[in-house]
């Protein structure tokens, strides 16, 4: 039967807004960049402010600021108490940047041009199968983060913002405490060893990322008290991976990559784990199949893994071919929620 000749499904009133809605989302995001530009939730004081306060600790324009704020308070993002009056939602609280658990610089980062401009070519990326970034931007995304030490700062403030729920669940759901030495391979600035390590105090880490990865990692090691107990090795995991660990914990890392340039990075894990190791992936965990009830952001991520990497987020069985491929076995699989991840435990075989 050809789609021409197919029922039609019955459409309602509710489709057509939907399609509204998601049409008009890049507006949303706009909204939230340009709020989180202007520093809106710093200004905003916690028994509430007028859009001409606001506008004038921002220096814009009190009339476009009264309706970027309302556009704000339609999205959730804050609350209007009273005409032109405005507090924060729960929502705009993570736009603070004086929160620990802040959201801005993830926002800043997400919004960024050099984020946003590889979505352009979405469809080409579909075409082919390979990442749009460098022939939008001339180099690849690492390379254009190593040639923008601003951007390149921003990108490592947003993942350390992603990475702090992670952080606060996976010490929890997991004994590390049956292990010497945990390695987290790629783990830039140490906020994830660094939590593993803070809940297990008989354990030993070592932290592996490249020169520039590992910059801010001795303040956030020396701030969590974890220094001393934290080795950090320089390298690029694509070359090799560093003996001396029972565990290695990969978190975001495969994703970036297609299943050739992952199967490089485990091979190099599986040439120095002991027999008896672990090995640890923190990261998405895609259903088999999708399921609508659920937050598309999954498959939105894997989009944006195609667009700007070459990347993917995988399912259960994508994990466990490839793990396959490099020598481990799954073992396991643990939800790490509220955070967005799942723990893939492999085996060496």
């Amino acid at each position: 039967m050809t789609t021409s000749q197919a029922p039609a499904v019955p459409v309602t009133a509710g489709d057509r807004e939907r399609i509204a809605q998601l049409v008009c989302g890049h507006m949303a995001t706009r909204v939230i960049s340009a709020a989180a530009a202007l520093g809106v939730a710093d200004l905003i004081d916690p028994a509430g402010s007028t859009a001409a306060e606001v506008a004038a600790s921002a220096g814009t324009d009190p009339g476009a600021t009264l309706r970027l704020l309302r556009a704000l308070a339609a999205l959730g993002v804050l609350r209007e108490t009273q005409p032109g009056r405005f507090t924060r939602t729960g929502v705009g609280e993570l736009l603070r940047t004086d929160r620990p658990d802040s959201m801005a610089e993830f926002v800043a980062m997400t919004t960024d041009p050099a984020m946003l401009g590889g979505w352009a070519h979405l469809g080409e990326a579909v075409r082919t199968g390979r990442e749009v970034f460098p022939a939008t931007f001339g180099t690849s995304f690492f390379g254009h983060l190593a040639e923008h030490p601003e951007l390149s700062a921003r990108f490592n403030a947003a993942m350390r913002q992603g990475t702090r729920l992670a952080a606060h669940v996976l010490p929890q759901a997991y004994d590390f405490g049956r292990f010497d030495t945990v390695a987290d391979v790629g783990g830039g600035d140490g906020t994830l060893i660094a939590a593993v390590l803070t809940a297990h105090p008989g354990v030993r880490g070592l932290l592996y990322d490249t020169a520039e990865g590992l910059s801010q990692a001795e303040a956030t090691l020396a701030a969590a008290g974890v220094a001393d107990r934290c080795a950090r090795v320089a390298g690029d995991f694509f070359a090799s991976v560093p003996a001396g660990a029972e565990a290695y914990l990969l978190k975001s890392i495969l994703h970036d990559w297609d299943d050739e340039r992952s199967e490089v990075i485990l091979r190099h894990i599986r040439a120095v784990i002991p027999p008896h190791g672990r090995l640890l992936i923190v990261d998405a965990v895609l259903p088999d199949v999708v399921d609508p009830r659920l937050s598309a952001l999954g498959h939105l991520g894997d989009l944006n893994m195609l667009v700007q990497l070459g990347g993917k987020e995988r399912t259960r069985g994508d994990f466990a071919a490839l793990l396959r491929a490099a020598g481990f076995e799954l073992a396991d699989v643990t939800s790490l929620a509220p955070a967005r991840f799942s723990l893939v435990e492999a085996v060496p075989v």
